[in-house]
């Protein structure tokens, strides 16, 4: 903060203190908080309050992969044949037909983006397919923004042929760490020069933009291990990075029992991790953004940053101001000003509604009036480390004036020094950055008011 020194933070008291379960807050309120039954209803609203010139995000949600990682906290499933994925490529075109039936009207679409499980492993006539259903049900803008999460070691020149019909813009690379111990104790082996490989033949094949990711927090990884994985990201020259702490949620995902938790570093060492990649990157020309991305400093997201227009959503950090995500596929989740809805997660599950006509729509969370100031003030801090207390009256009125006194007081209470008052702002202080989950959480209203266990916060 200007004019003031450094503030040292006690991690160990942050931690003693904050070390709990915290959400990642890429929702307000996070999806645990969901209700089973709410998501016909709720649908229903998201399709009545679309508008045909406002444009919408898509995300399809592909639950598959041909070996499945250790790691992964995503809902995914392993299939060694390709029939399964074909049939259910056959239940996502249905309900992409089905819903532009429902909405009555083509939205005009903003952003596109496939997710999974592994979208790349998709055989380039199914990627012809689902073009074709997506433009048939919407009208797609000209400066959408098409990103698709890839698995190098699925990509050939079948994968790349799809993807070009497709006119994907933007790919994201997974690569998590490329230390063979470290790949063997997330059964995640893939090697530097696949990787490189893939990389170029994007670039080559006029992709606009590419984003890697890369875990810290990992079995066996050491600094030493993660040093050499940040070095050959930055020699791939992505524009832009996302540094992840691996979550590790085993009573969630039942596959990450078979990562050892002896083998897993503590957090004083994620907390240095996080602290010396965010460190090489920033020395190799990446502009940070937010609490665990990167970018160039003519990348939009970096734009997006510097200009105050940053956002988040369930794939994390993005320039993605659209009002609504309509989400297909199981467990896919939908977002729009009213709410939340999330897809049945069980394949055979969704499969079976689609296949019936019946809403998809399963678990979902109507917002309250709290819940959105709360949402904006959690996704400033998230997005800025600030919350402008002007900026929050304009956009609530007078209802933003408890809030304004809430910050206040956590700002007057705070005896870690994480925060501070600052020109009519609420900031985090710049050392208490890798704790911003915890400064959020200090917002969220339903945070004890239901058992729900999250990642640590550290």
């Amino acid at each position: 903060m200007s004019g003031e020194a450094p503030v040292t933070i006690d991690y160990r008291a942050v931690l003693n203190r904050y070390g709990a379960q915290i959400p990642r807050y890429t929702s307000y309120p996070p999806a645990p908080h969901f209700s089973a039954d709410a998501g016909p209803a709720l649908k229903q609203a998201l399709f009545d309050g679309l508008v045909p010139h406002d444009p919408v995000s898509v995300y399809l949600h592909i639950p598959y992969c041909d070996k499945l990682c250790w790691f992964c906290g995503c809902h995914t499933k392993q299939t060694r044949r390709y029939e399964p994925v074909a049939t259910y490529v056959d239940t996502l075109i249905a309900e992409i037909a089905a819903t532009r039936s429902e909405i009555g009207f083509s939205p005009l679409l903003g952003a596109l983006h496939l997710g999974g499980g592994s979208p790349s492993l998709l055989r380039k006539e199914d990627l012809f397919r689902l073009n074709e259903a997506l433009r048939a049900a919407f009208d797609f803008a000209a400066d959408a923004e098409i990103s698709v999460e890839i698995d190098p070691s699925d990509v050939t020149a079948d994968t790349l042929t799809g993807l070009r019909a497709l006119e994907m813009n933007r790919a994201s690379i997974g690569v998590q760490d490329f230390d063979p111990a470290v790949q063997a104790a997330i059964n995640r082996p893939q090697t530097f020069e696949q990787t490189r490989d893939v990389v170029e033949e994007l670039r080559s094949s006029g992709l606009c933009s590419i984003n890697i990711d890369v875990l810290y927090g990992l079995p066996l990884q050491t600094p030493e291990r993660l040093d050499r994985t940040v070095d050959k990201v930055i020699s791939m020259a992505p524009d832009r990075v996302a540094l992840f702490g691996y979550a590790h949620v085993p009573w969630a995902k039942k596959h990450q029992t078979m990562i050892r938790e002896e083998d897993l570093p503590d957090s004083k060492a994620r907390l240095a991790d996080a602290a010396r990649a965010a460190e090489a990157f920033q020395r190799a020309g990446y502009e940070p953004i937010g609490i665990d991305h990167f970018a160039r400093h003519g990348d939009r997201l970096a734009k997006s940053a510097r200009c105050g227009q940053l956002a988040r959503n369930f794939q994390g950090y993005t320039t993605d101001r659209c009002s609504a995500l309509i989400g297909f596929g199981a467990s896919a989740i939908s977002q729009f000003p009213g709410g939340f809805v999330q897809n049945i997660v069980p394949t055979a599950n969704y499969r079976e509604a689609v296949k019936a006509g019946l809403t998809t729509g399963d678990r979902g969370y109507a917002l309250t009036p709290d819940d959105r100031i709360r949402g904006h003030i959690i996704a400033r801090l998230m997005c800025d480390f600030a919350l402008d207390f002007a900026e929050l009256k304009r956009q609530f009125g007078a209802d933003a004036t408890s809030y304004i006194r809430e910050a206040r007081r956590h700002a007057a209470t705070d005896s870690l020094g994480l925060v501070a008052i600052e020109n009519d702002r609420f900031v985090i202080r710049p050392e208490a950055k890798p704790y911003t989950r915890v400064v959020a959480s200090w917002f969220d209203a339903h945070l004890a008011a239901k058992a729900a266990r999250y990642s640590k916060a550290v």
